[in-house]
């Protein structure tokens, strides 16, 4: 069960970006008369069916990283360089839709700034580029204790973005996660991390940047109507409408689907929450039909069975 909740988190990733890409910056007022139902192509980047953006690409190239390297920020880097330049992990064979931080963190290692500080740390680069792709280090780092696992993830997200509101969202879904992977139900996941008392304790975690995530520590984010939910592409505002879409679903396919329907930054929203729901519910949960869409769907199985494997063995060895 642990290997297809593990492999359905990075499948997940995939699937959802895939759903999302076709439609990306479309309103959500567009997706209310004409709602994706399933796996479409064309439309925004003129792409054929299946195919995903870099919120996969660096996805897969930080699993990569991970089974072969573990938590390593030089290599992981190294890889997320290798897809900037040349299209490593894409179905493209070119890296297309880069963010601007994500840019400039590319374009600051080419200079020689070591991978853990090529992020641009200013409060305007807090966009979802670290969160759409953190899930692997999230994954490998769950059995952790607190510390670790905020350390690991800290270093993994500054890649690309360096502020510590990326840092803080991608430990909160990191805690999101870990639940999952335990057996907990979305609803159980989110409660226990709206009730985590040590949450001030971890690296990061200061009452200047948590007051940000209120409405998702409130307990009640699934609450609040979807007129509240903005799903463009800041990083709070991407961990809100994922959270939002998690809770209020119970299978990855409506889960999904209501992620691409909310508009706007489509494939992230979907791609994040995917991650979730495919360990929610499991690589079986996906829809086969929509996997099949993916180019290079072998490959990606068999790297996502590998690093499956690897976090298994990891956890094993793990004195803790």
């Amino acid at each position: 069960m642990q290997k297809q909740k593990i492999m359905g988190g990075i499948i997940g990733v995939v699937v959802g970006d895939a759903l999302g890409l076709p439609v990306q910056f479309a309103s959500r007022e567009l997706r209310r008369q004409r709602p994706v139902t399933g796996m479409e192509g064309w439309g925004s980047f003129k792409l054929p069916p299946g195919y995903w953006s870099d919120d996969s690409s660096l996805t897969l190239c930080l699993v990569e990283s991970i089974c072969r390297h573990e938590i390593d920020p030089a290599d992981a880097g190294a890889r997320f360089l290798k897809w900037y330049e040349d299209g490593y992990w894409t179905p493209t064979g070119y890296a297309f839709d880069v963010g601007n931080a994500t840019t400039e963190a590319m374009e600051r290692m080419r200079t020689g700034i070591p991978a853990e500080k090529a992020g641009p740390n200013n409060e305007t680069d807090n966009g979802n580029g670290a969160l759409m792709r953190i899930l692997p280090a999230a994954i490998y780092l769950a059995e952790e204790d607190d510390t670790t696992m905020a350390a690991g993830i800290h270093l993994m997200s500054g890649i690309t973005h360096g502020h510590l509101r990326s840092k803080v969202a991608c430990c909160l879904y990191t805690m999101m996660v870990r639940e999952l992977l335990a057996g907990a139900t979305p609803q159980q996941a989110y409660r226990s991390l709206c009730h985590t008392q040590e949450l001030t304790k971890l690296p990061g975690m200061v009452p200047g940047e948590l007051q940000h995530f209120t409405r998702i520590l409130s307990g009640k984010i699934d609450e609040l109507p979807e007129a509240e939910i903005n799903s463009d592409g800041y990083v709070i505002h991407t961990l809100e409408a994922a959270l939002w879409c998690l809770l209020r679903n119970d299978n990855y396919q409506d889960t999904v689907l209501e992620a691409v329907n909310l508009g706007w930054d489509t494939d992230t929203t979907a791609a994040v929450v995917g991650g979730l729901a495919g360990i929610a519910y499991g690589l079986g949960g996906i829809p086969a039909e929509w996997i099949q869409f993916l180019p290079r769907q072998e490959e990606i199985l068999e790297l996502a069975e590998e690093f499956a494997d690897k976090v298994i063995n990891h956890k094993n060895s793990s004195p803790i």
